[in-house]
């Protein structure tokens, strides 16, 4: 992967947003600025005002792909604001903090707001994140791998202390949404809808990136 700091001017198989969402505290600010090359140290915890996101150049299978990796804010008295930030995106993970079962419990609420604001059709992973602070887990695994086979979405431990746990679990889903797209008859919207022949089944427009 290659951050949003250096000027890239090659061009891209596709651009691709992924957001994530999850309650305050849970890391996602973290993990972002981490595999966005930016030193995370243990202890540390950033806010986010809204939402913000980073551009990411990430090859797979010797294509380039712009990542649009969006962080939105998790306090309850934003939550209104949320959706708004969610149009486009092609992939979605739910963030939790494995210390906080508060978060855990949660995940409902933003699996709903997914699927009423995006449908179906969108790509979803989980996000057990601070597994360095496994001496303090609330959530057993089972509880989580059990959680995760009802919701039919993949979950991977995560921390930010470690990106690389956070890195592949991304290029996990990036696949998977690639792999979706190259069997897709014809494009779907985010609601599920089929878009027609008039659109072209990716959107790729060689726009520059990172």
């Amino acid at each position: 992967m290659s951050n949003g700091n250096t000027e890239n001017t090659s061009k891209y198989e596709e651009e691709i947003k992924i957001i994530l969402v999850g309650e305050s505290g849970t890391g996602k600010t973290s993990l972002i600025s981490s595999v966005q090359g930016l030193t995370f140290y243990e202890g540390t915890q950033l806010s986010t005002v809204i939402s913000s996101f980073i551009k990411l150049s990430i090859k797979i299978s010797e294509k380039d792909y712009c990542i649009n990796l969006w962080d939105t804010i998790g306090q309850e008295r934003y939550r209104s604001l949320t959706n708004i930030f969610l149009n486009g995106s092609k992939i979605v993970i739910f963030v939790f903090d494995i210390t906080n079962e508060e978060s855990f419990n949660e995940l409902d609420f933003w699996f709903k707001l997914i699927k009423d604001e995006l449908g179906k059709n969108v790509i979803k992973g989980i996000a057990a994140n601070k597994y360095d602070l496994i001496d303090e887990q609330k959530i057993d695994e089972d509880t989580i791998d059990e959680y995760a086979k009802k919701k039919g979405v993949p979950f991977a431990f995560t921390t930010a202390t470690d990106i690389k746990t956070f890195s592949v679990f991304l290029k996990k889903l990036i696949k998977k949404y690639l792999e979706k797209e190259k069997n897709n008859d014809e494009p779907v919207d985010n609601k599920g809808k089929k878009l027609g022949d008039n659109l072209q089944k990716n959107n790729s427009t060689n726009t520059k990136c990172c």
